[in-house]
């Protein structure tokens, strides 16, 4: 698993032995940036200089993705101990010193800032990113105009009323989009 593009691009991440942690692949992470980077409601300046969440971090690769492509700051929340442990080690070994790793539960996540764009990549099949959105919107992670990026199982439902932005399946996974 490797940063894909930016200033980071080619950069070697570690993750946990076992299947706890399951890192969004190479291949889905280039296809998102992507449609982030060309759609009429992204654009560069959309990640640019902006505040994002990646919420059940794992390993970081989303959050780590959007600093090398120019995201200003980045939160991780992540509780899992041996992810942790990848987790930092990632940011260290990237050399990033915009960013904070919480150490708590997406589901009842600290006060934090207004996130332009929120990462949910969560363990597939326990609808975790509906249980987990309305209490990031109360904590203040999601406001109105964020940018919700949520990673699904290939066959779950939509965890959102709001209209989708993008619908996009890769393998096993599928990936949501849609504007708070």
């Amino acid at each position: 698993m490797r940063i894909v593009s930016g200033k980071l691009k080619g950069k070697i991440l570690g993750a946990p032995a076992g299947i706890t942690t399951r890192p969004t692949s190479d291949r889905a992470r280039q296809a998102l940036f992507d449609i982030i980077m060309h759609a009429p409601w992204g654009g560069r300046e959309l990640i640019e200089n902006a505040t994002i969440l990646d919420g059940c971090a794992g390993t970081g690769a989303l959050g780590l993705e959007a600093i090398s492509r120019g995201a200003g700051f980045a939160h991780f929340i992540e509780q899992d101990p041996t992810a942790l442990v990848a987790l930092r080690a990632n940011i260290a070994a990237c050399k990033i010193t915009t960013a904070r790793v919480w150490d708590a539960d997406v589901r009842r996540p600290p006060q934090g800032p207004p996130c332009q764009l929120v990462f949910l990549d969560p363990p597939y099949g326990k609808s975790l990113i509906a249980q987990v959105l309305s209490p990031l919107r109360t904590a203040g992670w999601i406001v109105p105009g964020s940018i919700i990026i949520a990673e699904t199982g290939r066959e779950e439902s939509a965890p959102t009323e709001n209209p989708l932005l993008a619908d996009r399946k890769f393998g096993a996974a599928r990936i949501l989009i849609w504007r708070e």
